[in-house]
């Protein structure tokens, strides 16, 4: 949902110019425990991201920026044992929201075509229970390959703490008249895709 391409009624994105990171003491807090127990290995942050996205639905529209990153640190000490919903409920003095339980990931492919630069790539058109990150906008769609980056833990594996070997992702240039057939502007679109969400055109 951090990515809304297509989607209707939420309105236009406003410009703020530059604005504070944090607007009071509990947004730094929160920000410091993100962080401090990813250095301390309670988890990764594709596994933070999945906890975000477990949110119930109604709870995530409605939370701000830091409150969704609370939920995540909070249900995801919760599943490694660090404190219990209880203990968290007690100290807090009301029930605190979790995320949903995790569905499952899965591990990269092996056999995956060569792709370089200039390629012209479809996103494959599929979906998974668990964590990706693929924005649902471009599955199925067409684009070339503009770009490289190296190699990171495969998302969908890694979100799950499962053993898959790194992917590089590819910048991938998609017409915005091509994603959304006479809903937009005529522009490029940029997208950093992971090498086995794409298959390469001859």
């Amino acid at each position: 949902m951090h990515d809304l391409g297509g989607r209707q009624g939420f309105g236009p994105v406003v410009r703020q110019g530059h604005t504070e990171p944090f607007h009071n003491e509990a947004e730094i807090r929160i920000a410091a425990m993100w962080v401090r127990l990813v250095r301390h290995g309670v988890y990764n942050m594709d596994e933070y991201r999945h906890a975000i996205e477990r949110m119930e639905p109604r709870h995530y529209m409605t939370a701000s920026y830091y409150e969704r990153t609370f939920t995540a640190v909070a249900s995801l000490c919760v599943e490694r044992g660090v404190f219990s919903a209880g203990e968290l409920s007690a100290a807090a003095g009301f029930e605190v929201p979790l995320s949903r339980p995790s569905r499952e990931g899965r591990t990269a492919d092996a056999d995956l075509p060569e792709i370089r630069l200039g390629d012209r790539v479809r996103v494959k058109d599929n979906f998974v229970a668990g964590h990706i990150r693929m924005p649902g906008y471009i599955r199925g769609k067409e684009g070339v390959v503009v770009g490289v980056s190296p190699a990171y833990p495969y998302p969908d594996a890694h979100g799950h703490g499962l053993e898959s070997a790194w992917q590089r992702s590819f910048d991938v240039r998609f017409s915005s008249r091509h994603l959304w057939p006479d809903g937009a502007e005529d522009a490029e679109v940029q997208v950093g895709v992971f090498h086995s969400y794409l298959l390469r055109l001859a």
